[in-house]
């Protein structure tokens, strides 16, 4: 069961090159999405957002939405590229590479960010947000 989460949660993220800006705060585009999630969802997933030792928690789909329109609310354009999936079992950390830009031609930001998926009778309960890899790898007791 392992490598279908790996498999899984990667299919979640939208496709490569997508603008995460653009995206969540299109109400067609969230509404089709979070349709097309939804079976895959627990109905009491959480998203907890871990930034400089505090944590913000975000409750459900709207939630997940509330969490990424807050995550990416700086920024003209917001992406992602996964860099490596670590199969934890029931948990998949995926360690992404971000990068976005505050206005339209500004200078391009770059960050190394961790998404740790919990997985919980084959939906995810639970994503714990990490704004470096060396947390996300801390958070699952790995070293970079």
């Amino acid at each position: 069961m392992s490598q279908e989460n790996v498999d899984f949660v990667v299919g979640l993220y939208p496709a490569p090159g997508a603008d995460y800006v653009s995206l969540f705060r299109d109400d067609g585009f969230w509404t089709e999405w979070a349709e097309a999630l939804a079976p895959f969802i627990h109905p009491d997933f959480e998203c907890v957002q871990h930034v400089l030792g505090s944590e913000r928690r975000f409750i459900g789909l709207d939630g997940f939405r509330s969490f990424m329109l807050d995550w990416t609310a700086p920024w003209a354009t917001y992406g992602i590229t996964t860099e490596k999936v670590i199969d934890l079992g029931e948990r998949v950390l995926v360690l992404n590479h971000d990068r976005g830009r505050r206005e339209a031609d500004g200078p391009e930001v770059r960050g190394r960010v961790g998404a740790l998926w919990t997985l919980r009778g084959e939906k995810v309960a639970r994503l714990d947000a990490f704004t470096t890899h060396d947390e996300a790898l801390k958070a699952v007791g790995l070293k970079e």
